[in-house]
């Protein structure tokens, strides 16, 4: 789907989303007297938060429930419906939205079960028939599978908690997969003082996904941060159109995302789709899309925190004051562990700081103040603006957390002074704790009345988080390559593997042959039938030679016994030659042979993974790292979103030990990085021209030389399933 369609398809989901959380009416299908049931506790809370719209209780069965009118048909009520909460049993559900929708309904919240997440034919029925009725309605479904929603403009609360819950407008938008995480994180917020403005429990996602919900929040000036959990994707071009939307509203999306499956990745028959699990593949495309991934709920908590009441950092550099010397150590083992940096203070800042400081105070980053600075308010502010005007510090951290009583007013001026400071300083200020503490209505209070400065809990919680959104604003600040014109060559060659029949993994021969449309040139090698012709090739392309089999069913060759290296005469050649052939037909999978290829040996270098992989989610991604047998054990890898420029290319390449080798580490010669980057922007463009034909590509060693690089082994796989 093209962009422009991408963004159609968003505006109508944003306006399916208004519908949905600004209903004009509520109509609650599958009401019933049964103790402590879902329906009534949906009723309670629409009435108990004050919903302004009518609330109809539904059931073709029942004329009164909860001491309340029930009515029997769409047909029946007073006025058009316009938002359903579906609490009927799945087999009724489709039948019920139908009517609902020609009797005019808006919009729907599902929270039944028993459709995609349930693994019998029933259920997948059930999910065909759900999505069949939302293409022909039009309907805007939250769910099913959900907990229901809650939009605080509107005071409409759908969900079936018991628990008091606050509905006050308020800077972050939570949606998930899970209601009870979804909750989970809207309490927490709570309780550090952010008021949640919306919240969203997406469920299955078969009508509207959570890109529908980031576009429709990047839209709303009151949300600054998207919080979301998140499964699966649904829609990869919609997810990341989305997050572009809201980056460019100025949104901040934080993303705490399930992992990849290992069962899928030991499936692969690349290397590449081994090492590529999604979880790599979401930093990177979604990554330079917008998203801030967090590993762990707490972590969801702390970005939320610091991107509310912060601005985005320039960097990644720290600068911190404490006030005791194992606070000073908890940070610096932190930032080495997370990738986070202190750098040494400047002589100037040194300097001025010396003019302020007692006599054996530590002039390092961090800044132990001791007591010193705790002595004046003048000299602890005056240490703040020292810090602050550093240009060699991105980021200022200060040990403090947010006191629960009266009592402590030197540091609750202290406080207010450091807001007022942040609110010109240009760069995030950030209170950091030695532990996690709890708040109460006091400490919040006051928290509120500082909305300039973030308020972290936990040294190693702050500083993974800091790290996070460091890397968040690295990415964002990369410029995507320019368009570029598809090879002739290489989209030619491409389409006749496609349309022949036969395996979807391409032998050696073919697949170096794609690769070389691209600039991923090969050794000099021959294709023999025989050991005549294998002898012929060794001798035409001069000793010493490798031999390997060319099967589409062998992709990892030398792991059976079908890869001979450092062939220096006729005989090794022979010998070669009927051990390999041997070999591959003593295989179990019985595989059709091409023959045995017959390549010049290219030695010295550094023998480097390039790849490439159509992520299910995502889309193409371009791996680079360490190459070789021990590939997998090592996983010196690293990956980047397509397309890729040489600048991108670079980029990836600097995140690998084996990139930090190559530009000639500790006396080591110091290879051709241009001709890496070329290489891998060849297979950027690959993917981009097969545009989705492609599954995998695997170069596995690619040499990388003093002067260009050769692809010693090439594997691709195309996206159709094999044929027998």
């Amino acid at each position: 789907m093209s962009q422009e369609k991408t963004q159609a398809q968003l505006r109508s989901a944003i306006a399916k989303v208004e519908a949905l959380l600004n209903p004009r009416n509520v109509v609650i299908v599958g009401a019933t007297d049964k103790p402590g049931n879902w329906p009534q506790r949906v009723w309670r809370n629409l009435k108990r938060y004050e919903y302004a719209g009518a609330v109809y209780p539904l059931n073709p069965a029942r004329d009164t429930v909860w001491d309340t009118r029930c009515y029997r048909a769409f047909a029946d009520l007073p006025e058009k419906p316009d938002h359903l909460v579906v609490l009927a049993p799945a087999k009724f559900v489709c039948a019920t939205l139908r009517e609902a929708a020609a009797a005019g309904a808006r919009s729907a919240t599902i929270m039944t079960s028993g459709f995609d997440e349930s693994p019998d034919a029933e259920g997948q029925k059930f999910g065909a028939d759900l999505r069949q009725v939302i293409a022909d309605t039009g309907l805007a479904i939250s769910g099913p599978n959900c907990l229901g929603n809650f939009n605080a403009a509107a005071r409409f609360f759908s969900m079936p908690d018991d628990r008091a819950q606050k509905l006050s407008r308020g800077p972050v938008a939570v949606l998930g997969q899970s209601g009870g995480i979804v909750m989970a994180i809207k309490r927490t917020l709570e309780e550090r003082g952010i008021d949640t403005d919306a919240c969203i429990t997406s469920g299955n996602e078969t009508g509207l996904t959570t890109a529908d919900y980031i576009a429709y929040f990047a839209t709303q000036p009151q949300i600054r941060v998207i919080a979301c959990y998140l499964e699966s994707v649904h829609d990869g071009a919609a997810f990341l159109e989305a997050l572009r939307m809201a980056r460019a509203a100025g949104k901040q999306v934080a993303i705490m995302k399930l992992g990849a499956s290992d069962a899928g990745r030991a499936a692969a028959a690349a290397h590449t789709g081994a090492l590529a699990g999604s979880m790599e593949a979401f930093d990177a495309v979604a990554g330079r899309a917008g998203a801030i991934r967090v590993r762990n709920l707490d972590e969801m908590t702390e970005a939320v925190e610091f991107l509310v009441h912060a601005p985005l950092p320039s960097g990644k550099r720290l600068g911190s004051i404490t006030f005791s010397g194992g606070m000073r150590g908890l940070l610096l083992d932190a930032a080495e562990a997370s990738g986070m940096s202190y750098q040494p203070l400047s002589e100037a800042t040194r300097a001025k700081l010396s003019e302020i400081l007692s006599v054996g105070t530590i002039i390092g980053n961090p800044l132990d103040a001791g007591f010193a600075a705790l002595s004046s308010a003048d000299a602890y502010l005056r240490c703040v603006e020292i810090l602050l005007a550093d240009e060699e510090i991105d980021i200022l951290l200060l040990q403090e957390e947010l006191p629960r009583g009266p009592g402590t007013e030197r540091k609750e001026n202290n406080l207010r002074a450091v807001n007022e400071l942040a609110q010109k300083a240009g760069k995030p200020i950030a209170f950091v704790s030695m532990i996690s503490y709890g708040m109460n209505d006091y400490s919040r209070a006051l928290r509120a009345s500082l909305p300039n400065i973030a308020f972290l809990q936990e040294v190693d919680k702050c500083l993974r988080t800091m790290r996070v959104i460091s890397q968040h604003v690295e990415l964002a600040a990369a410029s995507l390559p320019a368009p570029r014109t598809p090879s002739r060559e290489g989209v030619a060659l491409l389409s006749t593997f496609v349309a022949a029949e036969g395996p979807a993994t391409l032998d050696e021969v073919a697949s170096k042959s794609l690769l070389a449309a691209y600039g991923l040139r090969a050794p000099r090698e021959m294709l023999a039938q025989s050991e005549d012709e294998a002898v012929a090739a060794a001798q035409r392309i001069g000793f010493p030679v490798v031999a390997k089999i060319v099967s589409a069913a062998l992709p990892h060759k030398s792991d059976i016994g079908c890869v001979k290296v450092g062939l220096k005469d006729e005989a090794s050649v022979r010998d070669a030659f009927r051990a390999i052939v041997s070999a591959a037909h003593a295989h179990p999978a019985r595989p059709a042979i091409e023959g045995v290829l017959i390549a010049q040996m290219v030695s010295g270098g550094l023998e480097l993974v390039l790849g490439a992989k159509l992520d299910p989610e995502m889309g193409p991604v371009i791996l680079f790292g360490s190459g070789g047998v021990d590939l997998e054990l090592t996983r010196d890898v690293a990956l980047a979103a397509c397309p890729l420029d040489e600048a991108g290319a670079l980029d990836l390449i600097g995140r690998t030990r084996a990139g930090i080798i190559a530009g000639g580490y500790r006396g080591r010669p110091v290879l051709d990085r241009k001709a890496l980057a070329r290489a891998l922007v060849g297979l950027s463009d690959l993917m981009q021209d097969a545009d989705g034909a492609i599954a995998e590509i695997d170069v596995n060693p690619f040499l990388l030389l003093e002067e260009g690089g050769v692809a010693l082994d090439g594997l691709v796989v195309l996206a159709r399933p094999v044929t027998h």
